[in-house]
């Protein structure tokens, strides 16, 4: 039996602010970007990694939320608390040079961790903590 990862989400408050973070700042590629029934789909990933797509949504895409469920995930948005990503490099340095020029808030300038990496880390426009990370060269 063969697992594969396909799909991740990233909740985004402003679809275009993403875009423009996701495909300029880190260099992803655009893959769908759909209306469809008043919503939007929309698509990125690495091109080194075709058959991986993180999906840019809606804090809450459920159309049968509630008005107050949806107040309470766009708040919790906004303070950064609905989880992260961890995007693997192959120069910590470089890929933070790049992120920073682009206008990426810095949470974290690349660092030596004790658990074996260097890593660095950005909120995008919507709040998410995005971590960058090198394994050490042993």
């Amino acid at each position: 039996m063969d697992i594969r990862l396909s799909q991740c989400f990233i909740a985004v408050d402003d679809h275009d602010k993403a875009l423009a973070f996701y495909q300029d700042a880190l260099g992803l590629e655009v893959r769908n970007d759909v209306g469809f029934e008043g919503m939007r789909w929309v698509t990125v990933g690495a091109p080194s990694q075709p058959d991986v797509d993180i999906v840019l949504e809606p804090p809450l895409a459920d159309p049968n939320a509630s008005p107050s469920d949806r107040k309470a995930m766009a708040e919790l948005l906004a303070k950064g608390l609905l989880g992260g990503v961890i995007f693997t490099t192959d120069d910590c340095d470089a890929t933070f040079e790049r992120i920073s020029a682009a206008g990426g808030e810095v949470l974290q300038e690349p660092v030596d961790q004790p658990y074996g990496v260097r890593d660095c880390a950005f909120r995008d426009p919507s709040g998410n903590m995005l971590r960058f990370s090198q394994p050490r060269k042993q």
